[in-house]
C-alpha cells in the first residue's frame, strides 16, 4: 500500500498520476477528437516503456534485494509492484472508457465494425480477405509434449485458443493453441472495407473470428487476443568488463538480449477466459497481477493507418501550426558575424530548427573553422545534424561526435549513425563508463589570423529536427568566451574518459551542477520570505534537493515548480510545505525544457538545462546548466516561466494531499493556454522578421547563372 510520508511521493507512483494527465487530453470534449485519440496512443506507448524499464527494473530489485525499501515513502519492490498494479487496472478501465467514447463519437467520419457485423457483400470480402491475403501469412501451432511453449516476442500481438481434439474423448485434457499475428507491410494491422462510408476492422479480430478454421480439428472452447510485455532494463556496463569487445559491439548485443528477457506484463482482451488466461500466465511464469484484461485495442498503432484516411476532416485535428523565423536571426547574414554581437535563443517548437541548422552549416563550411565538436543522444532517422558533420568532416574539419549508445530505445539508430559518420572521418567516442552523456552541447571553434574564437550551443532538447516540432525547448547560441572555455573543458574531460571537476560558469553534473544547485537554494534561504526559487522541469525526484527545498520553504522562501512528469515533492503540506506551488502543464506539446531560476530583480539568476532533477542527472549522467548572461534573454525566459504560470486551461495544480486537479477558473476569467498563446507570438515575430530581413540584391552575373541553371 502507498504511503505518502506528508511530503514525499512514491517516483513511480507518481510517474502513474503524469499518465493519469495524460489520459485526462484523451477524455477532455474541448481537445479534437482525433487528438483524444492520439492522446490515448500516447498514454498506452507511455504505459509500454513504464513497463519494460521502471516494472523491469522493480523486478529485478524484489528478486535480488527484497527488503530494500526506496528512499522517500519507504515502500518495498515488491509494495510498489503491488500497488503499480492496482493503478494501472484503474487507469486502464478509464482508459476503455475513453476509447468508447471517442469510437461513439467517431462513427460520423470512421466507424470500427466487428467482423460478427458484417453480413451480404460484407462477409463475404472479409471471407475472402482472411482466405487469401491473412491466412497464406499465419504459423499456428499447438501447446503439448511435443510442441513447447514458444518465445512470444516483446509487444507482438498474438490469439490465444483454448482447444480439444474433435477425435478424442470430450474428457481429455484441454491445450493451448497460439497464433502470432505480425503485422507490417505483408499483413496490414486494419482492413478498410469497400463502399462510401469509411468503414474498418482491425486484422486480430479477423483472425479471432475465423480461430475455428484455423485449428480445424479442434474445438475451440475459448479465445482471445493477447500481448506481452518483457523487462527492457538492460545494463549496458555489464558487457564493458569484456575488455576484447568495442563499446558498440557491447551495445548491438545487448540490444539482442533485451528483446529475450522476462515477461513483466500480460494484456487480454476482454473476453478472454478465466482458463486461457491462467494457462497462459503460467507458461510464462507471470503472476496473475500483472495481468490486465482491455475492451481497447491493446495496441494502438494503427492511429496512424486510420489518420490517413480522415486527414480531409479538418475538424479532427488541431489547427496546424508551424515554426517561425526568430525575429533574433538574419537568415542572410553570417550567424558568426551575428553571435560576435548578440547571444540569441530559440524556443521549439515556436522557432524554426533551421536557425540552429543555420549555424552547424555554415560552420561545415567556413574556412576558418578548425573544429566542431557536439554530444548527441537523440537523433532523427533521417538526422541533418549527421549529414552537416559528415560534410565538415569531409571539408577537412576536426569533427567530433560523442554518441550515447545507451539512449534508451534509440540506441540503435545511434549505432548506425554512429558508423556512417566514422565512415566519414568523424571521430566517435561513446562517452564513461557507468555515466550516460545527456547533454546538449555543440562547440566550434573557428580562426581568422591569430584570433581564436568559440561559437558554442546549449540546449536543453535533442539535436532533433522532428522532436523539436513537438516538444518546448530552448536553444541558446553565443559566442561568449568563459562559456566557450567551459565547453572545451567538457569535450576534453570526455575525450580522456573523466568528468570536469570545476568550470567558471556552466554547471556540469555529475561533480559540479548539484553542489552549486545545493548552494544557490541555501542562498535563497538566508533571504527568507525575500528569497525566491522557480524551477521548470520534466520530473523532480533527488531527495537532497527535495529536502533542502522543503527547508528553504520552512524559511518563508516563495518556490514555484512547474513539473511535467514525476515529482516526489507534495507541496502545501502545513508547516512544511506551505510556501510550494507545484503545477504540471499536459497539453498539445511535450513540456520538455528545463529553466533554473534563483532571486528576484538585481540577485536574480537564471539558467536552461539539460538536467532534471533526478538522482540519475545529477550523479550518474554528464549534464550541462548554462547561466543567461544577455538580460534580455534572462527576461524573456523569466516572463516564460511566469507566464506558464498563468495557464488555466491545460494546468493542474498538485493539492497537498498528492493529486492533481485542473486549475480552477472564475467564471468571467479569461482563457490562458500557453501552447496557444505562444504559437500567436510566434506568428507575430515570424512576420515581423519577414520585414526587418530581405533577400539581397543578386548580381548580373548571379542572376545569369540562375538562369542557366534552369
Amino acid at each position: 500500500m502507498e504511503t505518502i510520508s506528508n511530503v514525499y511521493d512514491n517516483r513511480e507512483l507518481s510517474w502513474l498520476k503524469f499518465n493519469e494527465r495524460v489520459l485526462e487530453e484523451a477524455q477532455d470534449e474541448a481537445v479534437p477528437l482525433f487528438e483524444r485519440l492520439r492522446f490515448v496512443s500516447i498514454f498506452s506507448s507511455n504505459l509500454d516503456e513504464f513497463f519494460m524499464v521502471r516494472v523491469g527494473s522493480l523486478y529485478d530489485q524484489m528478486l535480488v534485494t527484497p527488503d530494500k525499501a526506496e528512499n522517500k515513502t519507504n515502500m518495498t519492490p515488491e509494495e510498489q509492484l503491488t500497488e503499480i498494479a492496482h493503478r494501472v487496472s484503474h487507469l486502464l478501465s478509464l482508459k476503455d472508457q475513453a476509447f468508447t467514447n471517442i469510437m461513439n463519437s467517431f462513427g460520423v467520419f470512421a466507424t470500427r465494425v466487428m467482423p460478427s457485423d458484417l453480413q451480404g457483400d460484407d462477409r463475404l470480402f472479409m471471407s475472402l480477405y482472411f482466405e487469401r491475403e491473412v491466412m497464406p501469412m499465419l504459423s499456428p501451432g499447438i501447446i503439448d509434449k511435443n510442441h513447447p511453449f514458444p518465445f512470444l516476442k516483446n509487444k507482438l500481438m498474438y490469439i490465444g485458443a483454448l482447444l480439444r481434439k474433435k477425435s478424442e474423448d470430450a474428457k481429455k485434457k484441454q491445450m493451448i493453441g497460439i497464433v502470432s499475428a505480425e503485422f507490417g507491410a505483408n499483413m496490414p494491422r486494419v482492413l478498410f472495407l469497400p463502399g462510401e462510408k469509411l468503414r474498418f476492422i482491425f486484422v486480430e479480430d479477423i483472425i479471432l473470428h475465423y480461430i475455428d478454421n484455423i485449428f480445424p480439428n479442434y474445438y475451440v472452447e475459448s479465445r482471445c487476443v493477447f500481448r506481452i510485455t518483457r523487462n527492457a532494463d538492460i545494463d549496458a556496463n555489464e558487457g564493458l568488463y569484456d575488455q576484447d569487445m568495442d563499446f558498440r559491439a557491447v551495445m548491438e548485443e545487448l540490444c539482442k538480449k533485451r528483446k529475450k528477457l522476462t515477461p513483466v506484463r500480460a494484456e487480454f482482451s476482454y473476453d478472454a477466459s478465466y482458463e486461457l488466461v491462467k494457462r497462459i500466465l503460467g507458461y510464462l511464469e507471470l503472476d496473475e497481477k500483472y495481468s490486465f484484461r482491455q475492451s481497447c485495442p491493446l495496441d494502438m498503432d494503427f492511429v496512424s493507418e486510420l489518420e490517413n484516411k480522415v486527414s480531409d476532416h479538418k475538424e479532427l485535428f488541431y489547427e496546424p501550426v508551424t515554426p517561425q523565423q526568430s525575429p533574433a536571426i538574419n537568415p542572410y547574414e553570417s550567424m558568426f558575424a551575428q553571435l560576435s554581437r548578440k547571444d540569441i535563443l530559440l524556443s521549439y517548437p515556436y522557432n524554426k530548427f533551421k536557425g540552429y541548422m543555420q549555424l552547424l552549416s555554415e560552420a561545415a563550411d567556413d574556412p576558418y573553422v578548425t573544429s566542431i565538436k557536439i554530444t548527441l543522444y537523440r537523433v532523427a532517422r533521417d538526422s541533418e545534424i549527421v549529414s552537416a558533420l559528415i560534410r565538415a568532416a569531409e571539408n577537412g574539419k576536426q569533427v567530433l561526435a560523442l554518441v550515447e549508445l545507451r539512449a534508451r530505445f534509440d540506441e540503435e539508430n545511434n549505432i548506425g549513425w554512429s558508423k556512417k559518420m566514422e565512415e566519414a572521418g568523424v571521430k566517435i567516442i561513446y562517452g564513461l563508463d557507468g555515466l550516460k552523456v545527456h547533454s546538449k552541447l555543440m562547440l566550434i571553434t573557428r580562426k581568422t589570423g591569430n584570433t581564436l574564437k568559440y561559437y558554442t550551443q546549449i540546449g536543453t532538447g535533442n539535436y532533433n529536427e522532428r522532436t523539436s516540432k513537438l516538444y518546448t525547448d530552448f536553444s541558446l547560441m553565443t559566442s561568449d568566451r568563459s562559456i566557450g572555455a567551459d565547453a572545451s573543458v567538457v569535450f576534453n574531460a570526455l575525450s580522456l574518459g573523466t568528468t570536469v571537476e570545476s568550470t567558471n560558469c556552466l554547471l556540469v553534473a555529475p561533480r559540479c551542477l548539484k553542489s552549486h544547485i545545493v548552494e544557490m537554494i541555501d542562498n535563497e534561504i538566508i533571504y527568507g520570505e525575500n528569497g525566491y526559487i522557480g524551477l521548470k522541469l520534466n520530473s523532480l525526484t533527488d531527495k537532497d534537493i527535495i529536502d533542502k527545498l522543503i527547508e528553504a520553504s520552512g524559511r518563508g522562501v516563495k518556490i514555484e515548480l512547474l513539473i511535467r512528469g514525476i515529482c516526489c515533492l507534495i507541496a502545501g503540506v502545513e508547516g512544511k510545505t506551505d510556501n510550494i506551488t507545484v503545477h504540471s502543464i499536459v497539453g498539445r506539446f511535450l513540456e520538455h525544457s528545463r529553466i533554473y531560476i534563483f532571486g528576484k530583480d538585481e540577485r536574480r539568476r537564471v539558467f536552461i538545462s539539460s538536467a532534471d532533477f533526478m538522482t540519475r542527472n545529477t550523479e550518474r549522467r554528464v549534464e550541462v546548466a548554462v547561466p543567461l548572461k544577455d538580460s534580455r534573454i534572462a527576461d524573456t525566459i523569466t516572463t516564460t516561466f511566469d507566464e506558464m504560470f498563468r495557464d488555466n486551461v491545460k494546468t493542474r495544480v498538485q493539492d497537498n494531499d498528492g493529486i492533481y486537479r485542473r486549475v480552477k477558473r472564475t467564471p468571467d476569467e479569461e482563457l490562458f493556454e500557453v501552447h496557444k498563446v505562444f504559437y500567436k507570438r510566434a506568428y507575430e515575430d515570424g512576420e515581423q522578421a519577414q520585414k526587418l530581413y530581405k533577400a539581397p540584391k543578386k548580381s548580373f552575373f548571379e542572376r545569369l547563372k540562375d538562369k542557366f541553371a534552369k
